[in-house]
């Protein structure tokens, strides 16, 4: 993994004033990436960003604060991510909703520190509001793009749409944990994630009535 995008690269990392936040969350997700989300204390994560050991609690109360805050913080970026490949449900909403399962699997396997921290820290999302902002966020994005495909089929037919807003999240994330991960936690397979999760959603939607290979729904 890179962190072009995320901060200074390992080695060149360290603190300077104003900047203990950021580089106590760097040094986390370096470690999360070299030991896993258990491997490590919070006085490691502190020596792995260059700051005496009682200097995280300047902004965490332990280890599960920071834990929170890297997690928070990754749902901010994977939130981005999806609202991207939705891109207001263009060319159509059932192609960005489409898209918004491939980010999701793009995520897990380009960003596994954060995707760690986001789905197995142990952290309850409503112990820190901002954390359950973040999460409620990036399902909300699911949420809007579900709206829209179910608005495609005659009214008596739409299902809830949080129920397939909570069937589609749980089949791109079992999906994405499993088989798409970008670290050791990735299960082998004879497809790519991409193309099981592709036939995954064919499926489900096809029973919905939608889908490229569904019948053409009746007049309203």
């Amino acid at each position: 993994m890179t962190w072009s995008r995320h901060g200074p690269p390992p080695g060149r990392r360290g603190y300077h004033h104003g900047n203990l936040r950021e580089a106590l969350v760097r040094a986390t997700l370096d470690l999360i990436a070299e030991r896993g989300l258990s491997g490590f204390t919070f006085a490691e994560a502190a020596r792995a960003a260059g700051v005496s050991s009682a200097a995280p609690y300047r902004h965490y109360r332990d280890r599960q604060g920071l834990i929170a805050d890297v997690a928070r913080e990754g749902f901010e970026r994977f939130g981005a991510e999806l609202e991207r490949a939705w891109n207001g449900g263009r060319p159509t909403p059932l192609a960005a909703f489409e898209n918004i399962g491939r980010a999701h699997l793009a995520f897990a396997r380009n960003e596994p520190a954060y995707f760690s921290a986001m789905f197995e820290g142990g952290v309850a999302p409503d112990s820190d509001p901002e954390l359950a902002q973040a999460a409620d966020r990036a399902f909300a994005v699911l949420r809007t793009a579900v709206e829209a495909v179910c608005a495609t089929l005659p009214l008596k037919s739409r299902p809830p749409v949080l129920m397939m807003s909570l069937h589609v999240w749980a089949l791109s994330h079992g999906i994405a944990s499993l088989f798409g991960r970008g670290d050791a936690g990735r299960r082998k397979l004879p497809m790519s994630p991409e193309e099981l999760l592709e036939a995954a959603i064919l499926v489900y939607l096809g029973g919905l009535g939608l889908g490229e290979n569904a019948p053409a729904p009746p007049d309203r």
